[in-house]
């Protein structure tokens, strides 16, 4: 039994390694990066996965061998201690160096992504002149464009449900906000998790790397409707953007008259 045991327990870091090692050939791992910052976000979490799979497999082995050393029947009196300062001193300092790395290495990386001062000042989207904005509620989002004057308000403002479209290769920034509760703008593709905080207007950024169409997510549970809030993100060649973004204002502007034109 003693055997059978421990057998059992080494089977579990066994596993467990083995389902990490097959997870990307079977789909089951993340989605393939396409933003500018996306590889320094992997490179984060592969650090934080190493340490915390190799404490895993050998505090696993420990158990392992402690079930089989000790799991016999021993008629001897037990031996009683009072504890081992050393051993403790160990198990305490390892875990905060370890800390401490991580939070030295996230430093550089977390400045990039979310500090204002790091924002692209280049090009045609800035803080100062946001793509839009991206309003998110119970339980839908929200993409508000500008008029031709950068404004977002009035009657020429483009608003578009569940689509984010965006130009390609370019940094984008936008102003993220909530209607009602707690969201959060998750493009898994992008290495993007941003909360929407009600009462809040955070500023959010990202250059998509790859057109094509990526998956917008509210990662942050919202209430009965959570799961309705997925959404798209289009990232267009920027010729393509751009000509998308006249026939929406040419759209918008016509307000239907066109409709009656051809019926005349």
């Amino acid at each position: 039994m003693r055997l059978i045991a421990t057998l059992l327990f080494l089977l579990v870091p066994i596993l467990g390694v083995w389902t990490f090692w097959i997870a990307p050939e079977h789909g089951w791992w993340f989605p393939k990066s396409v933003s500018s910052y996306g590889a320094d976000i992997d490179r984060l979490f592969y650090i934080i996965l190493w340490m915390v799979g190799i404490t895993f497999v050998a505090t696993e082995v420990i158990l392992a061998w402690c079930i089989f050393r000790y799991g016999r029947k021993d008629p001897s009196k037990a031996a009683f201690t009072h504890g081992n300062h050393t051993l403790e001193m160990v198990w305490t300092a390892v875990p905060a160096v370890l800390l401490l790395f991580i939070a030295f290495s996230q430093m550089k990386v977390w400045a990039d992504v979310k500090f204002g001062d790091s924002f692209p000042k280049d090009g045609r989207f800035t803080i100062d002149e946001p793509i839009g904005e991206v309003w998110a509620s119970q339980f839908d989002w929200r993409v508000r464009y500008p008029d031709e004057d950068g404004n977002l308000e009035g009657a020429d403002v483009i608003e578009k449900a569940f689509e984010f479209t965006v130009p390609l290769g370019e940094p984008v920034v936008f102003n993220l906000r909530s209607r009602d509760v707690l969201h959060s703008f998750f493009v898994p593709n992008f290495r993007l998790k941003q909360d929407a905080v009600p009462g809040m207007v955070i500023p959010v950024w990202f250059q998509a790397d790859e057109p094509g169409e990526y998956d917008l997510i509210c990662a942050e549970l919202c209430g009965w409707g959570h799961y309705k809030m997925a959404g798209r993100v289009r990232v267009l060649p920027a010729d393509e953007y751009d000509a998308w973004l006249a026939a929406e204002r040419e759209a918008l502007y016509a307000n239907g008259t066109e409709e009656l034109e051809e019926d005349e």
